[in-house]
Parts: structure tokens; sequence; C-alpha cells
């Protein structure tokens, strides 16, 4: 499975007073489309979405619907680098999953929060796991697709603020409850080595039958 992101366009963000007046941030908007090629060239099936966003429910429910400023280079979440909870994510019609999040006072949080009142417009982007197939124009996500979180990331309509989506090079697998990267050009070799392993003890095998038959 690929590390799969996806950058929607700036959402909408409002403040709101607690009981003691302090203030609360809040970003919401489209947080994931389906059925439309995309900046990435990919395409989710609106079942795949679905699919991924009901699991992603149960997240949610708990108060463990994580997400970042920023993208780090896996599908982890990391603790230290939080700066929100989403709070919603359901389907509102037209391929458009409409999302709410909760910005916290934590560090990256606070950056967030200060962004937000100077003005800057900011973005939010999906983070996942799942299969590719490549069609004639466009990659289509498979239904193994998995909703890892929603993160917070630059204006998108900035020039080089787009991020790749893929590691090249790389591969994450499901092992135990948890995503584990794999090194495809290690995993290729150590696949190569096996083979060339096998094909020479079945070429002895073989060799060694021819002599037992010529006796």
């Amino acid at each position: 499975m690929k590390l799969i992101t996806e950058i929607s366009d700036p959402v909408r963000y409002s403040i709101e007073e607690g009981a003691n007046g302090a203030k609360k941030y809040y970003i919401s908007g489209p947080f994931a489309v389906a059925e439309q090629k995309n900046q990435n060239g990919r395409i989710y099936p609106i079942d795949t979405l679905k699919g991924a966003c009901q699991k992603f429910q149960n997240v949610i429910e708990s108060n463990r619907a994580f997400g970042e400023l920023g993208h780090p280079q896996g599908p982890a979440i990391n603790l230290d680098r939080v700066s929100h909870i989403i709070k919603s994510m359901k389907y509102v019609g037209e391929g458009i999953f409409e999302g709410k999040a909760h910005v916290i006072d934590t560090p990256n949080g606070v950056t967030v929060q200060k962004l937000l009142d100077a003005g800057a417009s900011l973005g939010v982007s999906t983070r996942g796991m799942g299969s590719l197939v490549t069609k004639e124009s466009y990659q289509e996500v498979q239904p193994d697709f998995h909703l890892a979180t929603v993160d917070i990331v630059a204006d998108p309509s900035a020039p080089g603020a787009f991020v790749q989506g893929i590691m090249e090079g790389k591969e994450w697998v499901l092992r135990e409850g948890s995503f584990q990267e794999v090194d495809l050009i290690r995993e290729q070799r150590y696949l190569n080595e096996s083979v060339r392993k096998k094909n020479l003890e079945e070429a002895a095998i073989k060799a060694f039958q021819r002599w037992v038959n010529s006796i």
C-alpha cells in the first residue's frame, strides 16, 4: 500500500467563545472529494471514500482523530505535531465529504490560530494508505484505502505548496495493527535473491534426477 495525500481548497474557519471567555478555533469545509480527477491525477470512487469515512467515524467518536500541521513522512500520527482534532466528517452529496476540526492549544495548534488571526489562507489534506490502479488518464484509488487523518497545510493555491502524494521507492504494509514502511529496493533485491536461490535449487534437483535416471 502506498502513502496517499490529497490537498483540498482553502477551508473556512470560525471562532467560538467558551464558558470562561476563551476562544475556540474551528476549521470546516470539504475534507475530501470523490468521483473527480484531482490535481494529483487521482480519482476516488464514491464507495471507496464512503467506506473509508465510515471506518474513520470510530476514530472521531473516540476523540482520537488527531491531525497535524504540515505533512509527515508516513501514516502514523505524531503526537508532538498535533494541531487539531477532527470532530466530524460526513458525506453531503455531489461527491463532497464535509468536515469540521477543533484547532487545539498545542504548539502547532497555536501556530495555526495565529496564522488564522493574521488572515492566512490554509488548506487541508487527507492522508491515507491505499492501492492505485492506473487507467488511461488517471489513477484510481482502490477499495483498500484507509483514511489515517486530515492535516492542515499551506494555501494549496500557492506555487510549490502541492504535496507529491506518493513516496517514491517506499511501500507501507499493515502488520499487527500498525503500518510499517517497506523499502521497495531492498525487498526487490531480497525477492530476486530468493528466486535465484530457488532456481539454483531446482536446477540442482533436476540434474540429480537426470543422473539417477541415467544409472
